[in-house]
């Protein structure tokens, strides 16, 4: 387990992103009958989904987001040292998106830029890298963006998979101040990789004419090699194991009690999943916010667009705050902050 503190360094903003289209899970009768619609519906407790235009990539709502960020903040752009992408859906293979974005936000050309790519825990792993750089000396001020488009590789044909995913972008700045400290653990186990895969389309299995075509699978979902494919039952499994270890591990690295943490953002899975954590953790499930209903999961930005959703008209300023985000890697974090002056923009729409 890697364990990170950091003092001084801090989240000052965060601002978020979506699509205006909506796709609603009641409008699944195609793939299932309308009693399996309400039963899928109660369990995940997914209701709608926002999904990206073919011409809108995770990018373009970042930078939305970014520049609702910017205006919201007053912020200088040529104050932002560092960007950070972290996505699972970038623009290119080659080259990279960071620095696509540092030119679109017209930032200074002397902004470091660097893309990562490390699934649900994203938003998590995001935070560690950025806090890192800011406490280097020369970097003062991080812009970390994080989105995924989910809707571009899920086949709208798949029952597992279909159901559950939604696009969103969301901006988050970071910088040296009067921060308390902040406590990270972050985890990985490549044994259960293949939990969530899109298995062909890069160097391990480059595409090809039949691994783009869609098969019919055994549950009756229909979807590529290049499309995500999810064994829920071994996800569940891991979570179960890792998100209540990794949060009581935090407790006792960050000497605090559960009763003494105010908010709890869980990266926004499913209903069921993160419901039975909650109950597993004993925790308060009215300090665990949810927007799983209207956004569905986001993948690696599901915890900053939580924030923004559910927490902009309820300042978490002087907030002690837990953070925790799992899945694809397999690999977990989580996060430990007394959250200062924060300033949490409301969702905007693309």
């Amino acid at each position: 387990m890697a364990k990170i503190i950091y003092e001084g360094i801090g989240i000052s903003a965060v601002a978020a992103c979506v699509p205006e289209k909506i796709s609603s899970n009641y409008d699944m009768d195609h793939i299932m009958s309308k009693e399996e619609i309400v039963k899928t519906v109660d369990s995940i407790g997914i209701k709608q989904k926002r999904f990206a235009e073919d011409n809108v990539c995770a990018s373009d709502l970042c930078f939305r987001a970014a520049e609702k960020l910017f205006e919201d903040n007053n912020i200088d752009r040529n104050s932002i040292d560092m960007l950070l992408f972290i996505s699972q859906t970038p623009d290119y293979k080659i080259p990279g998106t960071a620095p696509i974005l540092q030119d679109k936000l017209k930032l200074s050309k002397n902004t470091a830029c660097l893309d990562l790519s490390i699934g649900c825990s994203g938003y998590i792993y995001g935070l560690s890298t950025a806090f890192a750089y800011a406490s280097s000396e020369g970097i003062d001020r991080v812009l970390l963006l994080v989105g995924d488009t989910f809707s571009k590789i899920v086949n709208p044909l798949d029952k597992v998979n279909a159901p559950l995913y939604g696009d969103a972008g969301t901006a988050t700045l970071i910088e040296k101040g009067d921060f308390t400290k902040s406590y990270f653990n972050l985890f990985a186990d490549g044994s259960g990789y293949e939990s969530i895969v899109v298995p062909s389309g890069q160097c391990r299995m480059p595409s090809t004419k039949d691994n783009l075509t869609p098969k019919k699978d055994k549950d009756g979902s229909f979807r590529s090699l290049n499309e995500l494919s999810m064994n829920g039952m071994d996800v569940f499994n891991f979570s179960l194991r890792a998100v209540p270890n990794s949060i009581n591990k935090m407790l006792i690295f960050s000497n605090k009690a559960l009763e003494e943490i105010d908010i709890i953002v869980l990266h926004q899975a499913n209903r069921f999943m993160t419901d039975f954590l909650i109950k597993r953790l004993k925790y308060n499930t009215g300090l665990v916010p949810y927007c799983l209903e209207k956004y569905g999961n986001t993948s690696s930005p599901s915890i900053p667009l939580t924030i923004c959703s559910e927490l902009s008209d309820h300042p978490i300023e002087n907030k002690k705050v837990i953070l925790c985000g799992f899945g694809a890697g397999l690999s977990w974090g989580t996060f430990y902050g007394e959250f200062g002056k924060c300033n949490v923009s409301e969702i905007i729409e693309y």
